[in-house]
């Protein structure tokens, strides 16, 4: 059983950067995937990026690829996304997830545990 809690969410204006945590609980952290989703209001959930259980891959959605980066620190049951950049189309509630084949995949379907998100803001 993995449990998650995502922080750092806020209201930031556009261009501002955000920096979300993902705390996890369990024993096994360091052998799951991890993976960022977000929802808009009105919008499926959509992938945003993913994590591999040893941190060597990540994987971005292709209009964050360039502003956001993932990474994971094992010792401390903890993932992260620094947003740089951002903009209004970023708004939304952001959740974190995990998937026990430690591979890291876009499909939300495959992950086994999900946290209860966090709301990003972006003004213009």
């Amino acid at each position: 059983q993995v449990q998650l809690v995502e922080s750092g969410g806020g209201l930031v204006q556009a261009g501002g950067s955000l920096r979300l945590s993902c705390a996890a609980s369990g024993r096994t952290f360091s052998s799951y995937a991890m993976g960022w989703f977000r929802q808009a209001p009105g919008k499926e959930r959509e992938f945003v990026a993913a994590i591999s259980w040893s941190g060597s891959k990540t994987y971005y959605e292709d209009s964050v690829k360039d502003r956001f980066t993932m990474s994971r620190d094992n010792a401390k049951n903890t993932v992260y996304l620094q947003m740089n950049s951002l903009k209004p189309e970023d708004t939304a509630v952001y959740y974190c997830a995990a998937e026990a084949l430690g591979l890291g995949t876009v499909l939300p379907g495959q992950y086994d545990y999900w946290g209860r998100g966090t709301q990003v803001t972006v003004s213009s």
